[in-house]
């Protein structure tokens, strides 16, 4: 296990120990964080998007060329 991996161990072993109204707390907090919103959202996009194929940048760029953009 890494160091991160422990640490994260560790908040949420600490989350899932506190009182239902202190979780409650503690998502409301997290949930107004405008970069933790962000972040959430880009590893939602990432974890819906881990299936599909990869390109290489050269092909994005040169078929958004070709599309005009």
């Amino acid at each position: 296990m890494t160091t991160t991996e422990a640490t994260s161990e560790v908040f949420l072993t600490a989350f899932r120990a506190l009182p239902k109204k202190e979780r409650e707390a503690v998502m409301e907090k997290m949930l107004k964080d405008k970069e933790f919103i962000e972040d959430l959202i880009d590893i939602v996009i990432i974890e819906q998007r881990r299936k599909e194929s990869s390109r290489s940048l050269d092909e994005y760029l040169a078929d958004r060329k070709k599309k005009g953009k």
